[in-house]
């Protein structure tokens, strides 16, 4: 929920699986608390055991069912556009495994330069520090957590399960309501600044 809104793909898949499996999936929970990884929401329906066989089924419908319904956020093309305006790369780096994430950033015509899978919260910041990553855009605490880990500036978007209050208090350096805001507040982060002169100067 910060570049795509991938709810109505997901839900299907959890749908699909409820239907094969006759396990009752609340989709609608699901869908409201997305960002850890795929085996810990399945863990919260099926027991241990069958969870990997689980994960396998969920990946094995993804491609067929949740990309199509996905769509771009409002404001995530200028988004990727604005970093690029002012020389910059986007990499996703993200929980989802990478070939999804992949089909999602092409399927929308995204421009995304790099892209890392199979990542959560703090573990995302090697990815990001190897990189160069110097602002980390994301919707949920865990991206404030990968964030810090990377040393980047943490960039907080209120378009996934958390609301503004929370991702502030989460300890992010910037809390935007969505992806609009976000070209005009890069373009003055990216502003050169001039050198402080000697203190009393």
């Amino acid at each position: 929920m910060t570049l795509i809104d991938s709810r109505p793909g997901i839900g299907a898949v959890y749908d699909a699986l409820a239907a094969e499996t006759g396990v009752a999936i609340d989709t609608a929970l699901v869908t409201s608390r997305l960002g850890p990884p795929l085996s810990v929401e399945l863990a919260n329906w099926f027991p241990a055991e069958r969870v990997p066989a689980m994960v396998d089924r969920y990946r094995g419908l993804y491609a067929s069912l949740a990309i199509g319904p996905s769509a771009a956020l409002p404001g995530a093309v200028s988004a990727l556009e604005a970093v690029h305006s002012h020389g910059g790369s986007t990499v996703v780096v993200t929980s989802k495994i990478a070939r999804s994430a992949w089909l999602h950033v092409e399927h929308l015509g995204l421009a995304v330069d790099d892209l890392v899978g199979d990542v959560y919260a703090a573990a995302k910041g090697p990815a990001l520090a190897e990189r160069g990553a110097v602002v980390y855009v994301g919707d949920h605490t865990a991206d404030i957590a990968a964030a810090r880990a990377a040393g980047t500036v943490s960039v907080a978007v209120a378009t996934g399960p958390f609301p503004a209050d929370a991702l502030r208090r989460a300890g992010a350096d910037v809390v935007l309501d969505d992806l609009r805001a976000f070209p005009t507040w890069f373009a003055d982060f990216s502003r050169p600044r001039e050198p402080r002169g000697p203190r009393g100067s």
